[in-house]
């Protein structure tokens, strides 16, 4: 399961799961960007390859606006994004930092 919640300044907070099951939700809430976004991760447990990929297609989509920032990064997924070398593509802020 993954919750989606828009905040008042704009940033997207996810929850949940971020796989397979629940990529077309998360497209679906990335497609209606159209600018420079941040996605707080704090509560996110879990990122599969098909969640990367709704990631990296709207990171490519809005480079130009700025992309997306993805802050409150936990350990287990900044180490998925280090792993796939994502850590290059998107800014990233860890958990704490």
């Amino acid at each position: 399961m993954l919750e989606i919640e828009q905040r008042a300044d704009g940033t997207l907070a996810l929850a949940g799961r971020l796989d397979a099951a629940q990529a077309p939700k998360m497209q679906a809430a990335l497609d209606a960007l159209t600018g420079a976004t941040r996605l707080d991760c704090a509560r996110l447990e879990y990122v599969s390859s098909a969640g990367l990929g709704v990631l990296l297609k709207t990171q490519k989509r809005l480079g130009a606006a700025g992309g997306l920032t993805l802050v409150n990064v936990n350990a287990h997924i900044l180490d998925v994004f280090r792993y796939s070398g994502f850590d290059q593509i998107f800014r990233i802020e860890a958990a704490g930092a």
